[in-house]
């Protein structure tokens, strides 16, 4: 049974703790049941009501809905990025003012803190809670659901880690991953060089035209992350692939971007390209914050407000012009690394910001 009061952060710890040691990294689909049964377990226990898990090819989603008309939606993941046996080298502590362990920052605190703030609250009506499974790896299975959720919903709070300082995510770089395959001809190395076609070279020259299609002073980068070729070191080399980051800051260039790897051309006579890729989640432009991050602003006067390059599931829906305000799960930082880590001083805070701008959400709309 649901229990209304403020946020207790022992409690909060706790069920940390359980969702930290049930490991979910992405696309494992036996550890992200596990993990969505847990998060699902949280949510009833802490808010009443059924958690439903909505099944995929990626792992289950969690969905909660309090009922009533749908006014705003709690938006989050419960993926993450690291690999089973993480927990064992690494496993969930609390010291000098800290919580670690695997996902404590990226999201897993921030899960909890919300559902304990919406806790707090004598009247869930309008509320919903969508935990995919699927984010760290670009939300493919997700996406729709999402999008219906957030365009029923008509405002959402996004429960990624904060950004620096406790900063608020009020924009963030549209990004996405590009796959260059190029296809060669093999030929003995020392035999019959010239008789081959060198994917490697060709692979070198697109990653000189890749890197420069990027325009840092407008915020675009375009960065070969990853690059393959080769079988024997006396076998001229027949393929080769490169794996392109890029982040962008406005719709122009995205299409820029998108046409300039749409054409690229080989270099050497008889090489062949072929790219597949986009930027999958659009830039989130400050705009899409804008009335939300005021209303935070009236909560917590100091609060402050950054656009960052990393994008998140906010991105998709302040692109169907969905106001969306990001960065308000936990405090800390080291996302994706070894030294991640939340600060438990600011979790009931956080918790009651998130009951604050739901109240503040339904009240501007009845």
């Amino acid at each position: 049974m649901r229990k209304t009061g403020d946020v207790t952060v022992d409690a909060m710890i706790e069920d940390l703790r359980t969702l930290v040691e049930i490991e979910s990294p992405s696309r494992d689909l036996d550890s992200l049941v596990a993990s969505a049964k847990a998060v699902a377990a949280v949510i009833e226990c802490r808010l009443g009501g059924q958690a439903v898990l909505v099944e995929s090819e990626a792992g289950p989603h969690v969905h909660w809905s309090a009922g009533e008309d749908p006014e705003v939606l709690i938006l989050g993941h419960h993926d993450t990025v690291f690999p089973l046996g993480t927990l064992e080298r690494r496993p969930f502590m609390v010291e000098d003012g800290h919580a670690t362990g695997p996902g404590v920052f990226d999201m897993l605190g921030g899960l909890v803190q919300a559902v304990h703030g919406l806790a707090t609250l004598d009247d869930l009506s309008g509320i919903e809670i969508l935990v995919t499974a699927d984010e760290e790896v670009g939300s493919r299975s997700s996406r729709a659901l999402i999008e219906e959720r957030a365009l029923a919903c008509g405002a959402v709070l996004v429960l990624e880690g904060a950004a620096d300082g406790g900063a608020l995510k009020t924009g963030r770089k549209g990004c996405g991953t590009f796959q260059v395959s190029i296809a060669g001809r093999a030929s003995h190395a020392g035999l019959e060089p010239t008789a081959g076609v060198n994917a490697l070279i060709e692979a070198a020259h697109q990653v000189l035209d890749i890197a420069a299609l990027g325009r840092p002073d407008i915020g675009t980068t375009v960065t070969p992350t990853v690059a393959s070729a080769g079988t024997l070191d006396n076998v001229v080399p027949a393929e080769a692939t490169v794996i392109v980051d890029v982040r962008v800051e406005s719709a122009g260039e995205k299409d820029r971007i998108e046409s300039a790897f749409a054409a690229l051309a080989p270099h050497l006579d008889e090489a062949e390209i072929a790219v597949q890729g986009a930027i999958g989640r659009p830039p989130m432009p400050e705009s899409a914050s804008a009335e939300l991050f005021a209303v935070a602003k009236q909560l917590l006067p100091d609060l402050e407000g950054k656009a960052v390059g990393g994008g998140s599931d906010g991105n998709i829906t302040a692109a169907l012009g969905v106001p969306t305000l990001d960065g308000l799960g936990a405090v800390g930082g080291g996302a994706h690394a070894d030294h991640e880590y939340l600060v438990i001083e600011a979790m009931a805070e956080r918790a009651n910001l998130v009951a604050g701008l739901v109240n503040a959400i339904r009240v501007s709309r009845r």
